[in-house]
């Protein structure tokens, strides 16, 4: 049996802080399960962070220009915003302008449901994606998180690797799937991936033919001509992603696809609304039955305007 996702992190992690003179740094790593049991314990390189997350960025570009590559973890992805001021503005820049890459591996960690509520369920990996500089990536699963970690030793660039703690348990690994012509094709981001995989097995139940894809680096985004053309064959397409609707990675992902095949293409993510702690304030990625009524309503209007579940 494979390894989970976690003890993939740790074990990339440990070769990293042992054999590499890599560091890590974050908030609360040992005093909490060492993140969640994807940190090695008792390990030399691991330095604790103050509670003051807008120095914590400056500290790891401060690693990063000395040579270290080290790994920055935010438990959760809302602190990104508190931390981006020295992400965006001096490690994203700094290779172009001033010739001196700072490669930081930023974990940035997500959540939702469990009553986690408003400051402590976001998924942001859109922000990042709209500044220049950064590596985007969307890892849930082993083989996933040793390509991304691979990607960032490659290269010498800033990694938002945007994690969701609900795949660290997972030892699973997915395919893209795809019919010779199908009714629509489902593309998944991160935990949207495991959702638009259960609505597939109900709208195949019902006779609706379905290509599944998983995207996993965000950016830079390459679309494979396998995507492209399994698209082209299709009635229409659907993007489901676990961050905001509004704006996100979705649609943009949407708009390029169109662009590309001239196919219908959807975004379905998270509503415009802020998330609260109780159960039916919550705001989750699109659940498969959303997926489901998406994907009916638009195969119902086919020549008609793109309309959301």
């Amino acid at each position: 049996m494979g390894k989970t996702v976690a003890e993939t992190i740790k074990d990339l992690t440990f070769d990293h802080l042992k054999n590499n003179n890599g560091l890590l740094l974050g908030q609360a790593i040992t005093a909490v399960g060492y993140v969640n049991h994807t940190v090695p314990k008792n390990c030399p390189g691991i330095i604790e962070l103050s509670m003051a997350d807008v120095a914590g960025s400056g500290i790891a570009v401060g690693t990063a220009l000395a040579g270290r590559r080290p790994i920055l973890v935010i438990r959760f992805q809302d602190f990104l915003i508190l931390n981006g001021s020295m992400l965006i503005n001096y490690a994203a820049k700094s290779k172009d302008m001033f010739q001196q890459p700072s490669p930081i591996f930023v974990r940035a960690l997500a959540i939702e449901g469990h009553g986690a509520g408003p400051v402590h369920s976001a998924k942001l990996h859109n922000i990042f994606m709209h500044f220049p500089g950064f590596r985007v990536w969307a890892p849930i699963t082993p083989n996933e998180y040793k390509q991304t970690w691979t990607d960032f030793l490659e290269h010498d660039d800033p990694v938002i690797s945007c994690e969701h703690r609900s795949s660290f348990s997972s030892r699973d690994e997915y395919a893209n799937e795809i019919e010779p012509a199908a009714d629509i094709t489902l593309f998944g981001i991160s935990v949207g991936r495991t959702n638009i995989i259960k609505a597939a097995r109900t709208l195949r139940a019902e006779g609706i033919t379905v290509n599944l894809v998983h995207i996993v680096q965000l950016k830079p985004l390459v679309l494979q001509q396998s995507w492209l053309e399994a698209l082209s064959r299709s009635h229409c397409g659907l993007v489901v992603d676990t961050g905001f609707e509004t704006c996100g990675a979705g649609q943009n992902i949407a708009y390029e696809l169109m662009l590309k095949t001239n196919k219908p293409v959807q975004a379905l993510g998270l509503k415009d609304v802020s998330v609260g702690v109780s159960g039916d304030k919550e705001n989750l990625t699109p659940r498969p039955e959303q997926i489901v009524t998406a994907v009916k309503n638009r195969l119902r209007n086919r020549s008609g305007p793109m309309r959301s579940a």
